[in-house]
This record gives C-alpha cells, structure tokens and sequence, in this order.
C-alpha cells in the first residue's frame, strides 16, 4: 500500500518553524492571488487550478483524490491547507480559496452568505485519554457516559479522575480542546447538545497537537477525528493514545455491542451501520460559495463522487456514501 495521506500530513507537520512560517506566507500569498483562468484543451485536456483550505479531517483524504485526479489531468494544480473547517468555510465564503473543507454542520448565517455544500464522506469524532492513564482498563471495561462527558467537556466540574468513578485514582484530571474553530470540537460539542464555544478545557491546535498532547499526559482527556488516533497501516490505535469507549446504555458496562474500537475497521464499519452515535459520527463536505461554475472545480468534484474515488475511503479510516447519497450529491452539479 502506499503511504497514507495521514502520514504525509505528520511529515509535513514536523518540518522546522522557520519553513511552516514560509510555507504559510507562500500559502497566503497564493490563496490571494488571482485564480488562473480553467480551461480544456484538446491536446492537454483540463488545466487550471484548484485551491482548497479547511478541515484537518478531510486534509488527508483530499491529498490522496488529488494525486490520483492529477495522474490523469497532469495540468491541473493543487493548493491544499488544513487550517480547521472555521477557516476553511471562511476562506471559501470569502473567495480565498475555490473549495473549504468541512467536518460539522453549515449554520444558517453561512448559507445565508451563499454556502453551496456536497457531501463527500463520513467520520467519526472520539473521545482520546493516554494510554498511560492508571485507570485504563477500568475504563475500557466500563466506558464513560454521556453526561459524563458533558460534566468534564462543559459543566467543568470534574476536575479529578475519582470524581467519575471513586474506585478511579485520585490524581488530576485535564480536558483539552481545540484552540481553533474546528469541526471536531463542533461535532464533539453537539454531542454534549452544546457548540464549541461552550467547551472548557485547555485549549490545543490542530488534530496533530492534541493528539500528541494527550500522548504526553497520562492524566488528560480530549477528543480527535478517527484518522489521527488510529495507524492507517496496523489499523490498530496509535502508540500513547487510545480511545475512551462510549456507555451507549449508561449501564456501566461496555457490552460486546459497544465495544468496536479494538481497529480502524470495526469503528467504521460501526458509524456505517449507525451503531455509533451521530453525533459525533458525522458528514464531511466541500462548502463553494455559489454552484460550481469553474470547469475544472467541478470536474474535481464529479470526480471525487465517483464509486472508484469512493473505494479509497474504507482503507484510510473513512466512510463512503452509498450509491443513493451519491447520486444525490452529483445532482447537485447539474
């Protein structure tokens, strides 16, 4: 298999300040530009280029549809960044960039500015602790409930792990959340019934800081989108991070029918199936501002809602749309 998107992104995280601090300015500077005019030509087919920014979730995914849309329309460039959906929806409602990445629901004031929106996956937000926490197993056999959740996420009135469960130890318990405005924050808060800004805890960016964040902790607890929790190649959970298991039932147990998060795979197939809650399970979209116009965004969209494209999503930690779904989206390009 070649190397996950995931992976490329964590490559590209690591390199030095100086050249993330270049990286971005270039990135500003061409999301500013003017965009080059698309086009079709007999003897070079599609050219143009496609500028999208936004959601650290659907980052991955749309590097790997755009090097497989490139092998076939070589003229064709790509300017992709992860910023958090917030910003991408900003960029895209702002004409910085054709497309924006999104992993939460569009609000009514975005479509009132013009927000155009086409599903094109499925994910799943989870709460995240370290796998070096004392009470591990405990939890793993007894999961955490909802409410919960909501005590520690937005009562704020849970600040030692004995306050869940007095057989839990009594050492400190630290929430973190996410710093910019994110999809998975928004989904894990409307999960609570609640919005971002209504979470309290510290507050980290990016899926790639919070994950390593918790790694570091063994007392903390957080939540990230699937893809940076577990390893695309083992398809197991990452070294120093794991996933604290949801009590659908709130019986203090977690049954067989809720225990699905040993892979990758079994989480998945459990979001396809509806047996994980929605949310966080959630859809993944590209927000335009307008109907695509521009030939080659649309191309690339038509593209991207093809079965073939579709079959990539299961093995890098996605859910496809069905056919029906799909058939919807594409209707909207017409």
């Amino acid at each position: 298999m070649a190397i996950t998107s995931v992976e490329r992104f964590y490559k590209h995280w690591s390199i030095s300040k100086p050249c993330i601090a270049l990286a971005l300015f270039c990135v500003f500077q061409w999301g500013c530009a003017p965009k080059n005019s698309s086009s079709w030509d007999e003897e070079k087919g599609l050219q143009g280029m496609i500028s999208l920014s936004g959601a650290f979730a659907l980052y991955p995914l749309v590097v790997l549809w755009s090097e497989e849309f490139k092998a076939i329309h070589p003229d064709v460039r790509f300017n992709i960044s992860a910023g958090g959906a917030g910003k991408g929806i900003a960029d895209a409602l702002n004409g910085m960039v054709d497309i924006g990445l999104v992993s939460r629901d569009v609000h009514q004031q975005e479509y009132d500015q013009g927000a155009y929106v086409i599903h094109v996956a499925k994910d799943a937000v989870v709460g995240t602790m370290s796998s070096q926490n004392p009470n591990l197993s405990a939890i793993q056999q007894r999961g955490i409930k909802q409410e919960e959740f909501k005590r520690i996420f937005i009562d704020g009135d849970i600040s030692k792990w004995n306050q869940i469960e007095s057989s839990f130890s009594p050492d400190d318990l630290y929430a973190y959340v996410r710093s910019d405005a994110a999809g998975a924050a928004e989904t894990w808060a409307a999960y609570l019934g609640k919005s971002q800004e209504d979470l309290k805890g510290v507050g980290i960016f990016g899926d790639p800081g919070i994950v390593q964040a918790i790694q570091k902790n063994p007392f903390a607890v957080g939540f990230s989108n699937i893809n940076y929790v577990y390893d695309l190649k083992t398809r197991q959970q990452n070294p120093g991070i794991r996933v604290v298991p949801i009590d659908l039932n709130n019986d203090g147990v977690i049954g067989p029918d809720e225990n699905f998060y040993n892979s990758i795979d079994s989480l998945t197939q459990a979001v396809a199936q509806g047996r994980f809650p929605s949310p966080p399970s959630r859809s993944l979209s590209f927000l335009l501002k307008g109907k695509p116009r521009d030939v080659v965004v649309t191309e690339f969209i038509k593209f991207v809602l093809t079965q073939e494209s579709q079959s990539i999503l299961l093995e890098n930690g996605y859910i496809p749309l069905h056919e029906e779904w799909l058939i919807t989206e594409r209707a909207k390009l017409n």
